[in-house]
């Protein structure tokens, strides 16, 4: 179990048919991902991403203005994770999630912005996948 409480959930996405995203309150998951996500069932280690406002941050400090949820990320939280190794849990709400790797740069953050990949490089967001099923919420607690 977590020592600490880290930080909280921000905002919550789920990616639907048709390329759109859609801000949610609260989301189920279970070890094939998030429920309603057109990711759900399509691979484990990929199957949650998340992503936290330091990478928006970075973003306005070289002027890019990337709407919250344009990184492509599932969860967003208020503090920075992603120098977390592979196998270490995280607890949010009564999830458990489990990092398995940094989220790669993809071409689709150009559509934001042409400098956006190049700002953002090893800041996207990291992969994880569901070890204990649950919903999670916005405001819910972010424990390491």
């Amino acid at each position: 179990m977590p020592e600490n409480e880290v930080g909280k959930v921000i905002e919550l996405f789920v990616s639907i048919k048709g390329g759109e995203r859609e801000n949610r309150q609260e989301m189920s998951v279970d070890e094939e991902g998030i429920f309603d996500d057109k990711f759900y069932a399509k691979g484990a280690q990929r199957s949650v991403l998340i992503a936290s406002l330091f990478s928006y941050d970075l973003a306005l400090q070289n002027n890019i203005d990337a709407p919250k949820g344009s990184l492509g990320e599932n969860i967003l939280i208020d503090l920075n994770p992603y120098n977390l190794e592979a196998g270490r849990e995280v607890f949010i709400g009564d999830v458990v999630l489990e990092i398995t790797k940094n989220c790669t740069i993809c071409n689709s953050l150009a559509k934001v912005d042409e400098n956006l990949p190049k700002v953002l490089n090893k800041d996207r967001g990291i992969f994880a996948k569901v070890i204990k099923s649950g919903k999670i919420r916005k405001g819910d607690s972010v424990k390491f």
